[in-house]
């Protein structure tokens, strides 16, 4: 990311801050810019996200399940792994992971550089380990010296590859959404019906769970609490990590920033439309059934949450050397 881009990420954010407007005091709060960016690290960070070498396959990267065309997921119920496996879970959208209290829906990575080396490792995904993983990069002359460049050292480690992954996700804020620069004064930036969405999204309790500049991602959620939820996923949620049967079936509250760039919905991608999701979360989680009318209306205002999206040029990847393996998608 250039020193111009990450400019224009932080003018998008602060302009009606700077213009003397005051946020609304709302349980949903405007995103703000990212803080105390390393520009190297992320430079190197965008080019290890697009870079399908860290892979067994040498065919999927960061960006084949969280896809920066495609609000940051992959638009699919459960993603695809290593020769064509099918993932046992939805891929959460990467877009504004930063303001995420842990990584993962069920919590297992406390932070975006913990997340960042899972996959790579996980025989479901990338297929790949970390030692391997660092064989390729040292066998590219080109990341042997951007490494350097960015931690002066001449030995590769996996804390440095994950810290410039997550340092680069870091910057994938989505602000100036129409929301926000309501928020922020622009009264007339929300319609009729839109301001009706957001009213019936606060008076039936949805701020409960969906708050914050996230609007959610701050905590985890038992997904079926007035009405069990039949999943069609056998994640068994937070209970996985702590082992307290009591977190079965709780799963971090996703953000509804992008939402509508980002379905199919829920952890198991059951809930292929807005309106879908909008009923079941009405039923299931506050014993409520939404008129047609109301969930139109309530749709309406979370497309007001679509912010600005990342925006860069490509990264031009470093060649392979001879030494490098060559993809092998097929594992012949």
């Amino acid at each position: 990311m250039t020193r111009a881009v990450l400019a224009a990420i932080l003018t998008a954010c602060a302009t009606m801050a700077s213009a003397g407007l005051a946020a609304a005091a709302e349980p949903i709060e405007p995103i703000r810019p990212p803080q105390s960016i390393n520009l190297g690290m992320v430079e190197l960070g965008k080019k290890l996200y697009f870079d399908p070498r860290l892979s067994k396959s040498g065919f999927i990267s960061c960006n084949s399940c969280h896809n920066l065309s495609r609000g940051g997921s992959d638009n699919i119920p459960t993603s695809i792994g290593d020769k064509w496996q099918q993932g046992p879970i939805n891929a959460p959208t990467v877009l504004n992971s930063s303001l995420n209290v842990a990584q993962f829906w069920d919590g297992r990575a406390a932070d975006l550089q913990a997340q960042a080396g899972g996959p790579i490792a996980n025989p479901g995904e990338m297929a790949f380990s970390h030692t391997l993983a660092i064989g390729v990069l040292e066998s590219i002359p080109a990341y042997m010296r951007e490494f350097k460049q960015v931690f002066g050292t001449d030995k590769i480690e996996i804390a440095q590859v994950t810290a410039a992954i997550a340092e680069f996700e870091k910057t994938l804020v989505t602000p100036n959404s129409r929301f926000d620069q309501w928020l922020l004064g622009k009264k007339d930036a929300l319609s009729a019906d839109e301001l009706a969405g957001y009213a019936l999204f606060k008076e039936s309790g949805c701020v409960a769970c969906h708050n914050g500049p996230a609007v959610g991602g701050a905590s985890f959620q038992k997904m079926g609490i007035v009405e069990p939820y039949k999943a069609q996923s056998p994640a068994e949620g937070r209970s996985a990590v702590t082992g307290k049967d009591a977190d079965r079936f709780n799963f971090k509250v996703p953000t509804l920033r992008n939402v509508e760039m980002t379905y199919p919905y829920f952890h198991d991608g059951a809930a292929n439309t807005l309106t879908e999701a909008v009923d079941i979360m009405g039923r299931l989680q506050l014993g409520k059934t939404f008129s047609a009318d109301e969930n139109a209306k309530i749709v309406a205002f979370l497309k007001t949450l679509t912010g600005d999206q990342p925006s860069f040029m490509l990264p031009i990847l470093p060649p392979s050397s001879d030494k490098t393996p060559r993809p092998n998608p097929f594992g012949k």
